[in-house]
């Protein structure tokens, strides 16, 4: 795995994971929600691959 220096020294994975689809009911819609087990899966094997960088951000989202 890549990793990119952010900042002042902060190190995340050159590749990231979005994890919007993972939010059951969320304000965002693009795709289908992930199941929990989907969810957990993804996560865990992202960190096996050596991904630091998870955007949980809901800044996307645009008010109606």
């Amino acid at each position: 795995m890549k990793y990119r220096r952010l900042g002042q020294g902060l190190e995340v994975s050159a590749i990231g994971i979005d994890c919007m689809p993972m939010v059951r009911g969320g304000n965002i819609k693009h795709g289908r929600d992930a199941s929990i087990d989907e969810s957990i899966a993804t996560i865990h094997g992202a960190i096996d691959l050596g991904v630091t960088f998870f955007d949980t951000a809901q800044i996307w989202a645009v008010p109606e």
